[in-house]
């Protein structure tokens, strides 16, 4: 950082990785192959697209932050099979890639960590596995189980929403591991986790879905039925579930006509989308 005079942005959530000892737990957890191909987000220092680049076929590295181009061209120009795209990885064409990722290995700013996770699960149908270093409270809101359900004590009271049920929809999700503050710089004034997601084999999240579960959870003050009627139109749809509808098929399901978005496990917001129809 001295050598290039870089200075962390705040606003960019920039921490950047610095201790190369957590690299091999982040390989490890990975299971790196000499024929993955892996989209790095957010490759501030180079640091881990090093260790990426000498472990796999092909490292396709985001990176927004044009300030960073000299000390990320020098970790990186040695590597024939890295790109670096200096671009916003909210925005940037994923099914472009080529060759075409099979797994996500990132440290990821905390802003955009749950966007760029669940837009690649959706778009980047290659990719089986990721593994990042996020915010403690994303990874276990990714994790987080329904409302009066558990594992092993992960979900906090709250956390279960939108985010967990399309992340859990096509994949498992685990917080692996705590991650030190003093492997980032500067150091964090919040705790990170390594958070670990490996692709199932099940349908793609289609809109109808989509909007299920996001409408459900858009009012958690209110019940499923009625958050869905304040949640506006399903796009593109000649009309949208009504109340009583959605009520039916929540007793088709077994639960309560005024439960709650929160108590629905991700596979019987799949089932509730079929018997709706959407």
């Amino acid at each position: 950082m001295r050598s290039f005079g870089v200075r962390p942005d705040r606003d960019l959530g920039q921490n950047f990785l610095i201790d190369s000892n957590i690299l091999g737990v982040i390989g490890r957890a990975a299971e790196l192959g000499s024929e993955d191909v892996v989209l790095e987000v957010g490759g501030g220092l180079g640091v881990l697209t090093e260790y990426l680049a000498q472990q796999v076929a092909h490292v396709h590295v985001v990176e927004i932050d044009e300030r960073l181009r000299e000390a990320l061209g020098d970790a990186t120009d040695p590597h024939s099979n890295v790109t670096v795209y200096w671009a916003d990885a909210v925005t940037l064409e994923l099914a472009a890639l080529d060759p075409v990722p099979t797994k996500v290995v990132a440290n990821l700013p905390y802003g955009v960590a749950t966007s760029v996770l669940l837009r690649t699960i959706e778009e980047l149908r290659s990719v089986s596995m990721w593994v990042a270093m996020v915010q403690r409270e994303v990874g276990e809101r990714l994790a987080a189980q329904p409302a009066g359900r558990s594992r092993g004590g992960v979900a906090e009271k709250g956390s279960y929403g939108a985010p967990s049920v399309l992340a859990q929809l096509e994949c498992d999700v685990a917080v692996l591991r705590a991650i030190p503050r003093t492997v980032f710089h500067p150091v964090p004034n919040v705790d990170s986790v390594l958070v670990g997601m490996r692709r199932r084999e099940s349908e793609p999240v289609g809109p109808g879905l989509r909007w299920l579960v996001a409408g459900g959870f858009a009012h958690r003050r209110k019940t499923l039925a009625g958050s869905l009627a304040l949640s506006g139109g399903l796009p593109g749809a000649a009309r949208q579930p009504s109340r009583e509808q959605v009520r039916e098929a929540l007793a088709v399901l077994g639960q309560p006509p005024d439960a709650r978005a929160e108590r629905l496990a991700p596979e019987e917001f799949r089932a509730l989308a079929r018997i709706l129809q959407l």
